[in-house]
């Protein structure tokens, strides 16, 4: 069975929603957007998160230290990096902190994407997108269907494409924000229907 991965959680009243229809993932944006959460608010946030779904933190450029703190904290456990971080940066991630944080690392997908350069990644999962959270599809045919890492699939996914997605490409999980919200917060009408296309 897919994964879901709901991002962009900023409000208690999200965090009740997930936990009532209990994705597998949130995700809580530290980058620069209209979702940004401050450490402070993630924190009360994933205090109320229930403990069966897990906790990522967006990034894009980070300062390794922002992360790791988050991470100590038992903010986020996992990592996903949007930004043109390297792998020395991912692999120094992973050796301070015993390879406990999970890595995604989120690959902007166009014509010119060599998503064999990723086979061999430090990250443990890659997200495949169109862009940082534009919310609009990518050409799905530039998708490789032997790709060694298991990806999330994101970008314009919503309750009318979502299962051809899944059927064609079988991804590891697929990411959804904006296709979740009315007047840009999460809406728990949306979230129902799209959990139980899914499942």
């Amino acid at each position: 069975m897919v994964k879901i991965k709901i991002c962009g959680l900023k409000r208690l009243e999200d965090i009740e929603i997930a936990n009532k229809y209990k994705p597998d993932y949130i995700g809580f944006v530290f980058a620069d957007s209209k979702r940004k959460v401050s450490h402070d608010l993630a924190g009360e946030l994933k205090k109320n998160l229930n403990s069966d779904i897990v906790s990522v933190g967006v990034f894009v450029d980070a300062p390794q230290d922002e992360i790791l703190e988050l991470f100590n904290q038992k903010i986020i456990e996992i990592a996903q990096l949007h930004g043109a971080e390297s792998e020395e940066y991912i692999r120094n991630l992973k050796e301070k902190t015993n390879h406990e944080l999970k890595i995604i690392k989120a690959i902007e997908i166009t014509q010119n994407t060599d998503l064999l350069s990723y086979d061999d990644s430090k990250a443990d999962y890659l997200l495949l997108d169109s862009g940082k959270g534009s919310g609009k599809t990518f050409d799905w045919r530039l998708i490789r269907k032997d790709l060694k890492k298991e990806f999330f699939l994101a970008g314009g996914l919503n309750s009318s494409n979502v299962i051809e997605a899944i059927n064609e490409f079988h991804p590891y999980a697929i990411d959804l924000s904006s296709s979740l919200e009315t007047d840009g917060f999460k809406d728990e009408n949306k979230i129902k229907e799209i959990m139980e296309v899914i499942n």
